[in-house]
């Protein structure tokens, strides 16, 4: 997986800020994900993202979203004399946590998106769509939908092991009935069903 780098004409300020505010975040027991500035004439927007620890699933309550938010705007507002901003134009903050189908750039996402139905581009490779069962450092095993008539619900093939380096990009499909629910032990001894499985030709050669 790779990451673009930071085109931002603010990156140095949203260091700062992501420095500053950070401490904040961390006592809520959350991840910082990401500060950035946006400019509009005279006026700023600071968005602050926040999420859970990698360990955790589900998202950040908004009550909770609410609460940082006060507490950072407090922040920034006795920072501001001393610095906090490059320059004193007026800004709004705006708290948020990332959205369900958001771009999984980094490990830590994966593992935020355990148990979630996630598609998956592959370098070189066939692209694969399926359940995230497990994410290790090197990383993620995928039990992939097999194809299915329209309106039939897909089942599920044998588990699908990638490592981090042959991932292209991946991103978290939308699902009416989450899988939030389901222990995460029902993942740890997966096994698809034998009449699930896809029959194979003993003499096709690998692609």
């Amino acid at each position: 997986m790779s990451e673009k780098a930071s085109e931002s004409p603010f990156a140095a300020e949203e260091a700062r800020l992501h420095a500053l505010l950070e401490p904040t975040v961390t006592a809520h027991r959350l991840f910082l994900e990401g500060v950035s500035i946006k400019a509009a004439g005279t006026h700023r927007t600071l968005h602050v993202i926040v999420d859970l620890p990698q360990e955790q699933t589900g998202g950040v309550g908004l009550d909770v979203i609410a609460e940082i938010s006060r507490e950072l705007s407090d922040l920034l507002d006795t920072r501001k004399a001393s610095g906090a901003f490059a320059d004193d134009r007026p800004y709004d903050l705006e708290v948020s946590s990332p959205g369900v189908t958001r771009p999984l750039t980094q490990p830590r996402h994966w593992h935020r998106a355990r148990g979630r139905i996630v598609k998956v581009n592959v370098v070189q490779g066939e692209n694969l769509t399926g359940r995230l069962t497990q994410v290790t450092d090197d990383g993620v095993t995928v039990v992939p939908d097999l194809p299915a008539a329209k309106g039939v619900k897909p089942k599920r093939g044998e588990p699908v092991t990638l490592p981090f380096e042959k991932i292209r990009s991946g991103r978290v499909e939308v699902e009416f009935s989450h899988v939030d629910a389901v222990p995460e032990t029902a993942f740890e001894s997966f096994e698809p069903d034998a009449d699930t499985l896809p029959e194979t030709d003993t003499d096709a050669e690998e692609a």
